[in-house]
């Protein structure tokens, strides 16, 4: 089995895409992250749905999370609006990390490597230079699994 074979349909959404937008993405279509793409459609790179948690969580809950535990209920239910006039391009790294793309030709272990490799819940399938779309790791487990 090959990527060409798992590859399906995948939204992208670009740097200066509010990030408001982008979790109610992750949220409506249930995906594992996002494919980030540049000005000529090209990924830039992958955006799991912990990286957008990650921009919203107060470092200090994230530094020390038994202060978490100190927020009052009614502050934590209301965390995400604090990503409010945030762009994409925030939730980035500040240190590139290896890009989760391959090629239609790449095997199902090419692709779990890849995945395992750039803790990636998924791969931008390129051909020609041009996004085809993406595989998710729901959808390789699902395939391994009935093989």
């Amino acid at each position: 089995m090959r990527a060409r074979d798992l590859v399906t349909e995948f939204p992208t959404v670009s740097l200066d895409s509010p990030v408001l937008d982008a979790a109610r993405l992750l949220a409506d279509q249930d995906l594992p992250g996002l494919i980030l793409v540049d000005e000529n459609g090209s990924p830039r790179s992958i955006l799991p749905g912990t990286q957008v948690l990650r921009l919203a969580v107060p470092g200090y809950c994230q530094d020390d999370p038994a202060l978490a535990r100190v927020v009052d209920e009614a502050h934590a239910d209301v965390f995400l609006r604090s990503l409010a006039g945030r762009t994409v391009r925030e939730c980035l790294l500040k240190t590139p990390r290896e890009l989760p793309i391959t090629d239609p030709d790449a095997t199902v272990l090419e692709i779990a490597a890849l995945m395992a490799r750039t803790h990636s819940p998924l791969v931008a399938i390129m051909d020609g230079g041009r996004l085809q779309g993406a595989v998710t790791l729901q959808t390789l487990l699902d395939r391994m699994l009935d093989s």
